[in-house]
């Protein structure tokens, strides 16, 4: 199913829902509320509906979007194969206007990301992940092949992290690797992105998330060679039998607290 033509077309997908975004980014816009309480922009739906509507001319599959999420259990329980899409990822940083916002679509099969586009309009970067192929980033029309760096001994730990304070736990976490560290700062799926090209050693993620948020980023970074496994203790985070991070096993859409590592 999934050839060289699905991947181009969910490639040129979002960078269509990325032209909508920056059709709205550059004007002032409205912010409405919504029940989680996070920002929701025109940009949102605007980049939702388009992502819906390509979507359903390459493929017949369900979609769980962040924007139409109210979709029951018992009906996605039934879902082997589905997109999962959030069409505008970092909200608050679209807001910001820093730039550090994506357009997110994986494939998800028996609850694993098989594939995934990362894109940032405002920075011009698309990354892809196919399982088994390998990963890339097309970067003003050039494509690079991208692996997760292995830290050495010796060297400093680069972990993306929040430009905010660090709590306990992600401390305790920093505490528990060998030499120093150093905070990488970014914003929304980009951060599991920077792992996957070997700009950071670790994101370890000690917040909610839900599964939108990381879907299409673990495709590319799992494509890559790395891993993105469930925190279970925050001072053994990179034990070596840590359970990958999985889609659509339960109700809840809200992921565990997870780590990103090579």
């Amino acid at each position: 199913m999934l050839n060289q033509q699905l991947i181009q077309n969910i490639i040129d997908i979002s960078h269509l829902a990325g032209d909508k975004i920056m059709d709205i980014y550059q004007q002032d816009f409205a912010i409405y509320e919504k029940s989680d309480e996070s920002p929701l922009t025109e940009a949102d739906l605007a980049a939702h509906n388009c992502i819906v509507e390509g979507l359903s001319k390459v493929s017949d599959l369900p979609i769980l979007s962040e924007e139409s999420a109210d979709i029951s259990w018992q009906e996605r329980n039934t879902w082997d194969t589905y997109w999962l899409v959030d069409p505008l990822d970092g909200t608050k940083e679209f807001i910001k206007k820093n730039g550090e916002f994506t357009v997110n679509i994986a494939l998800i099969k028996d609850g694993v990301p098989i594939f995934g586009v990362v894109y940032a309009p405002v920075l011009e970067h698309t990354y892809v992940g196919v399982l088994g192929q390998g990963a890339y980033k097309i970067t003003a029309g050039v494509k690079a092949d991208i692996h997760p760096k292995t830290w050495t001994k010796g060297e400093t730990w680069k972990i993306v992290g929040s430009r905010s304070h660090q709590s306990p736990e992600i401390q305790a976490l920093l505490d528990s690797l060998e030499g120093d560290t150093e905070l990488v700062a970014m914003g929304s799926s980009l951060k599991l992105c920077l792992v996957a090209e070997g700009a950071a050693h670790l994101y370890p993620r000690l917040g909610p998330t839900c599964e939108w948020d990381t879907g299409a980023a673990q495709a590319v970074v799992e494509a890559a060679g790395g891993k993105v496994t469930i925190i279970e203790d925050a001072t053994d985070a990179l034990k070596a039998d840590a359970v990958a991070l999985r889609y659509n096993q339960k109700d809840s859409v809200l992921n565990p607290y997870f780590l990103v590592s090579c």
